[in-house]
């Protein structure tokens, strides 16, 4: 099989990004309607949901969220205003902040959980992810 041209490479990620944001858009509008959430809530959310104890540091949040430290601070500073993430300092190393998913969070994210599958599931998502 012959690799693929600068052409075809730069074709191809154009579709992949066009495919990103349909998707994003979508699922903004979904999560925003039915549950209050934008997808990068509901992927912070998620992402602590699956985490031990429901907590991360939060760089490792923002690795994982794909957030750079501003954006999700930003973040996590709405979700701790809708009581659904705290923010908690480490014991060992007073530099480092924990965000940990609340009770309420989990909730929120449980209810939400099936509208963000259903939009990947039904919306322009790459054949492999079906």
């Amino acid at each position: 099989m012959a690799k693929p041209t600068d052409d075809e490479l730069a074709a191809a990620w154009h579709d992949l990004m066009g495919r990103y944001q349909r998707l994003t858009c979508t699922l903004d509008r979904e999560l925003g309607t039915a549950h209050g959430l934008s997808a990068s809530e509901f992927e912070v959310l998620q992402q602590l949901f699956l985490a031990p104890d429901g907590r991360l540091k939060m760089a490792s949040l923002g690795e994982r969220a794909h957030l750079t430290q501003s954006a999700l601070s930003r973040l996590v500073t709405r979700l701790e205003a809708d009581d659904l993430v705290a923010r908690t300092s480490c014991r060992d190393d007073r530099r480092a902040v924990f965000a940990q998913i609340t009770d309420a969070g989990r909730a929120r994210y449980e209810e939400a959980r099936p509208t963000q599958r259903r939009v990947l599931r039904e919306g322009d998502c790459p054949a492999v992810l079906r």
